[in-house]
């Protein structure tokens, strides 16, 4: 494993904020940010993973979902992970990382032990992301100096998930699809681009909102009252969202100049009850309209993920 971790850095501006809870003010609640350039098509390393990978996800797919390896390493307190750590402080990282914030638990952690004679494992992951919908796969970035050609040999001798994968050796890539080219990849679309970038633990990432019956449960629309009725018919259409998952703090993000805002974080409150309870992963919840971003406090890690992963996330539910 490489020595070279990014620096942690804060993940938002929100821990000023947070502490404020949920406002009406009209006032953006966010400190202004600089316009950021327009993603590339090509894959750039230097990128938080959440962006690096949109040139790698194919047009069709729906859903990403990104886990950070080296941020969960920095967060979790084991920053001073590398080649030279020992079998049991590999194990309490892995062990660590069950209770965290995060999307994936290692696609190679399954084969650790065919892979350890190739002289790799899942310690050398860097970040990985998994993508479905229309395309479905999944991408590995491996840090520098990693043993490319022994990668090769275990993709050639079909270990684990590995088998029929493809190599990158120059940008220490492996994926489980030939990657699009990058006008056929999420990298052209530019609603994704708002919705990427930041530094996180993980982040799920979905093109299109979500329907009602997904969030709350079969049938339950036709039995709303007229409050949560009219809060459903306030909202506007919603082209995509991304939750970061940070070590105490969760972003959302909703895209640009939403007036839509507060009445999406109010939305939990007033809709029919989800399991877990979305207060049991996301609370203290505020909003800044001008940005399109909702910034939580993360509570339990574990029912973040649960809520993310059942898609019981109230803030992105479709209008009616």
């Amino acid at each position: 494993m490489s020595s070279g971790v990014r620096r942690l850095a804060p993940l938002l501006p929100l821990v000023a904020i947070l502490a404020a809870g949920c406002t009406d003010s009209p006032d953006p609640v966010y400190p202004e940010e600089p316009e950021s350039e327009a993603l590339s098509t090509a894959y750039d390393p230097t990128l938080e993973p959440s962006a690096a990978a949109l040139p790698l996800v194919p047009a069709e797919a729906t859903v990403l979902e990104v886990t950070d390896f080296d941020q969960l390493r920095l967060t979790l307190g084991f920053a001073a992970l590398d080649e030279e750590s020992t079998p049991g402080e590999l194990d309490r990282f892995w062990r660590a990382l069950d209770g965290a914030a995060t999307l994936s638990a290692g696609l190679l952690r399954p084969a650790a032990a065919e892979l350890a004679s190739y002289g790799f494992g899942a310690e050398d992951v860097a970040w990985e992301a998994s993508y479905s919908g229309d395309a479905e796969g999944w991408i590995i970035a491996f840090h520098d100096g990693v043993p490319m050609a022994r990668v090769q040999d275990a993709i050639d001798e079909g270990v684990g998930v590995l088998a029929g994968a493809t190599l990158d050796a120059d940008r220490a890539l492996v994926t489980s699809e030939t990657p699009p080219e990058g006008s056929d990849s999420w990298a052209a679309i530019e609603e994704t681009r708002d919705l990427v970038g930041q530094e996180a633990n993980a982040t799920y990432v979905e093109r299109g909102c979500l329907p009602f019956d997904t969030v709350f449960g079969d049938g339950m629309e036709g039995q709303l009252a007229e409050a949560p009725r009219a809060a459903l018919k306030a909202l506007d259409p919603l082209e995509g969202f991304s939750v970061a998952l940070g070590q105490d703090l969760v972003t959302v993000r909703l895209g640009p100049l939403r007036d839509d805002g507060f009445d999406r974080l109010r939305l939990a409150e007033v809709m029919p009850a989800i399991r877990p309870e979305f207060g049991a992963g996301f609370s203290r919840g505020v909003a800044d309209p001008s940005t399109g971003r909702l910034g939580y406090d993360l509570q339990r890690p574990s029912a973040a993920v649960e809520l993310i992963e059942d898609r019981h996330l109230p803030f992105a539910v479709c209008g009616d």
